[in-house]
């Protein structure tokens, strides 16, 4: 369903498990950078109307997770830390085609974001299925879920504003963009993406 590429290397679940609370600090700042993400989009296309209501709904889940995760941090005896730049993040922003119609505009952001959150679903299915904790389990497959409906949910917002088509064909493309990227990336067992 999600049409990633390249699979995350199943060495990092492994280390990841013994790293849950680096884990955990990161998954923070990823659901705090989704709804901050959301925020702009709603700022950048105030006029598109379906856009402005189904990205509040995503805002308003993506600050719930954040909190979600700020208790579990809490519970555990950890605290939020530092933010970390997100390299992978960072390397698949300059995928996004820049100029071109609003419509086009549009397309390539939510795509981006759709590739975001197919990536942290993968990963959380990854520490749902892998991890020995139960509540962590259930846990991840709760975000895991989530991740994947707002993944649908980008892809069929762009097919809104642009035919279908241009969106799977464009779609297809960053697919394979991003999995060069994964590719060419030193992961980071601390990190989600």
């Amino acid at each position: 369903m999600l049409g990633l590429k390249m699979e995350t290397d199943p060495r990092w679940v492994d280390i990841a498990s013994k790293s849950i609370e680096e884990i955990l600090i990161d998954h923070a700042y990823c659901e705090q950078k989704a709804a901050s993400s959301g925020i702009s989009l709603i700022i950048l296309f105030p006029d598109r109307v379906e856009l402005v209501e189904e990205l509040t709904a995503i805002v308003a889940e993506e600050w719930s997770h954040f909190e979600r995760v700020l208790k579990e941090l809490r519970k555990r005896g950890f605290q939020l830390g530092e933010s970390r730049k997100d390299e992978y993040v960072f390397k698949l922003q300059k995928i996004e085609k820049k100029g071109g119609s609003r419509e086009t505009q549009i397309m390539e952001k939510l795509l981006l974001c759709a590739l975001i959150e197919a990536r942290s679903c993968e990963r959380f299915k990854l520490l749902h299925e892998n991890l020995e904790d139960p509540e962590l389990k259930k846990f991840y497959y709760e975000f895991m879920v989530s991740e994947a409906g707002h993944y649908t949910s980008f892809v069929n917002l762009a097919k809104i504003y642009n035919p279908e088509e241009k969106v799977k064909n464009r779609l297809k493309e960053m697919l394979e963009a991003e999995g060069e990227i994964i590719r060419g990336l030193e992961w980071r067992q601390d990190r989600v993406h």
